[in-house]
């Protein structure tokens, strides 16, 4: 079989794909990090460092709070709305947060109810502005 001097032959393109893999692969492996040098590896150092203002933020409600997320969301806001006025009415700038749990809020449902449907019982967008106010009137209060 002859080949053209201007049409490689398959196997030639074949050798060149091969060792231009083999040169890569190795070169690639050099440059990613390892536990044993130090470095971080990438995606395990994604986690975004809490800070201070972060540590007295209402987290996230356990997944068996409520069916559904629009409940749960809920309750974080009365959560933040219950903690808010304790701190303006104790005129404390200290966080409150581990003075509250979750049944708390639980509990005050029936005071910021605006609905008989047991799957729309709030207006959560109500609850976080009226949470996002409080919050904001105790971050003023505790500047001056």
């Amino acid at each position: 079989m002859r080949f053209s001097i201007r049409t490689p032959s398959r196997f030639t393109l074949m050798e060149t794909g091969l060792l231009g893999l083999s040169l890569a692969l190795p070169l690639g492996l050099l440059v990613l990090p390892d536990a044993a040098s130090g470095q971080d590896r990438p995606f395990t150092s994604m986690e975004i460092a809490r800070d201070d203002a972060d540590a007295c933020r209402v987290p996230k409600p356990p997944m068996d709070l409520a069916e559904t997320a629009y409940l749960r969301n809920g309750y974080r806001a009365i959560l933040r709305i219950l903690i808010a006025e304790e701190a303006l009415a104790s005129e404390t700038c200290i966080c409150l947060l581990g003075n509250f749990t979750w049944d708390q809020a639980l509990g005050a449902l029936p005071r910021f109810q605006t609905s008989d449907n047991p799957r729309l019982p709030f207006k959560v967008l109500d609850l976080y502005a009226q949470a996002d106010a409080l919050e904001a009137q105790v971050v003023e209060a505790c500047a001056k």
